[in-house]
C-alpha cells in the first residue's frame, strides 16, 4: 500500500494522522486487491457529521430569531416609518423620564432606611425589600411590561428554594417585582456589578464567578446556610446557569436539587409578538438589551408559579432536577434538550474529539482487517 505524500501542500497539519492511533504493525499489505473506495468509504462519519450540522439543537437554544419582516410593499413601509418614529421619539423619551424617576425615588429612600435602621434589623429588611420591588416595578414600566402572574404568590418560608427558566436577566427584575428574592447569580462588571455589590447584597443575593472552581465550595455552603434561615427573603435560582431563547431548557444544575428542601417551580414565557427578551450576553451587553427593550412596543410574557415538590425516595438529586425541568417546560411550552448549558462558554474536551479520532482509527482498522 502506497503511503501519503507529506509533502503535499494540501496536508492539513492540523487533521492527526490516524496511523498514530493505530498499534504498531496492524497495517499490513491484505491479500488480493483493495481498492481505494473501500479505504476511504466513510459514510457513517459524514452521516454522523452531517446529521449534527441539520439537527443542531444545541446553537438553537443561544441563538436569537429575527422579526419577520413587514414592511415589504408601499403600503406598509409609511405604516413602518411612523411606528418608528413614535417609539423612538415619544415611547423611548417617556420611558427614559419614568426610569429615572424610578431611580430618584429609590435612592432618597433606601440610603436613609440602609443607614439610618442599622439596629432594626427587622424593619430595615422589610423596608429594603419594599423598595426593591419598587424599583423593579419601574424598570418593568419603562418596558411598558404587560405581565400576567399565574397561581400563588411566594412567601418566606425556611428550606424552599424556587427555581425558574432562564431567558435573559429580566428574568430576575419581572420575578422581583411581586416578591424580594435573594438571586444567586454570575457576578458582572459595570453598572451591574455595583447594584450587586450595593443595593441586591442587602437582599441577601449570592454572587459567584464561572471561570473560578473554588467558588462552587463557597457557594453551595452560602446556599445551605441561606434555605436554613427562618427570616431570609425566598431564594430564587437559575438551574440552567445560562441565557436560553426561550424555546428550550437545557440541563439543570443538580446543585439547586441537593439542598434537601422544597423546591418551587417557577414558568417563564415571553410572547414575541413585539420583542424577542432573549438576552445573547455573548453578543450585546445588558445596557444594549435594555434599550432594544424600552425602544420595542412592549415586553409581554407570563409566569406560572407551580406546585412545591420534593424529592421522592430512591430518586437522585439529577433525577429530581430532570423531573423538575419536565414541568417548567411543559407548562411554558419550550423544548427540552440533553446539552449542558456551560458548553456555550467552552470549546468541546479534547479528550472528545481524540475518543472520536480513535474511533474512525478502529473502523478503518476493522476495514482493512475484513479484506
Amino acid at each position: 500500500m502506497s503511503k501519503l505524500n507529506t509533502s503535499s501542500p494540501e496536508l492539513d497539519l492540523d487533521h492527526p494522522n490516524i496511523e498514530d492511533y493505530l498499534p504498531s504493525g496492524s497495517i499490513q499489505e491484505p491479500i488480493g486487491k483493495l481498492r481505494l473506495r473501500d479505504l476511504l468509504d466513510i459514510s457513517p462519519t459524514l452521516t454522523e457529521a452531517a446529521g449534527a450540522i441539520v439537527d443542531d439543537s444545541f446553537t438553537r437554544c443561544f441563538k436569537s430569531n429575527p422579526p419577520e419582516p413587514w414592511n415589504w410593499n408601499i403600503y406598509l413601509f409609511p405604516l413602518w416609518c411612523l411606528g418608528v418614529v413614535f417609539r423612538y421619539g415619544i415611547l423611548f423619551p417617556l420611558r427614559v423620564i419614568v426610569l429615572t424617576i424610578g431611580w430618584i425615588i429609590f435612592l432618597l429612600c433606601y440610603f436613609p432606611v440602609h443607614f439610618l435602621l442599622k439596629g432594626h434589623d427587622k424593619l430595615r429588611k422589610k423596608l429594603e425589600r419594599g423598595l426593591v420591588e419598587v424599583l423593579c416595578s419601574f424598570f418593568v414600566a419603562s418596558w411598558t411590561g404587560v405581565v400576567k402572574y399565574h397561581g400563588p404568590r411566594p412567601s418566606m418560608r425556611p428550606k424552599q428554594v424556587f427555581v425558574a427558566n432562564h431567558t435573559s436577566m429580566i428574568d430576575f427584575i419581572v420575578l422581583e417585582q411581586m416578591t424580594a428574592f435573594a438571586v444567586i447569580m454570575q457576578k458582572h462588571p459595570g453598572w451591574v456589578g455595583l447594584l450587586q455589590s450595593t443595593i441586591l447584597d442587602s437582599l441577601g443575593c449570592i454572587w459567584f464567578n464561572r471561570s473560578e472552581a473554588k467558588d462552587r465550595e463557597i457557594v453551595a455552603r452560602k446556599l445551605r446556610e441561606h434555605v436554613n434561615g427562618p427570616d431570609n427573603n425566598p431564594l430564587l435560582i437559575f438551574p440552567e446557569g445560562t441565557c436560553v431563547n426561550n424555546n428550550y431548557t437545557v440541563m439543570f444544575k443538580k446543585g439547586s436539587f441537593e439542598l434537601g428542601c422544597t423546591v418551587c417551580p417557577i414558568a417563564i414565557k415571553y410572547n414575541k409578538i413585539f420583542v424577542d427578551a432573549f438576552w445573547n450576553s455573548r453578543k450585546q451587553s445588558f445596557t444594549t438589551h435594555l434599550l432594544q427593550l424600552m425602544t420595542s412596543w412592549a415586553v409581554v410574557c407570563d409566569v406560572w408559579y407551580l406546585e412545591p415538590q420534593n424529592l421522592k425516595s430512591g430518586e437522585t438529586p439529577i433525577e429530581f432536577a430532570e423531573r423538575v425541568r419536565d414541568i417548567i417546560s411543559v407548562r411554558a411550552g419550550v423544548k427540552k434538550v440533553p446539552w449542558d448549558g456551560y458548553l456555550k462558554y467552552s470549546r468541546p474536551s479534547p479528550k472528545h474529539r481524540e475518543g472520536k479520532q480513535q474511533s474512525f482509527a478502529d473502523w478503518v482498522l476493522r476495514r482493512l482487517e475484513e479484506r
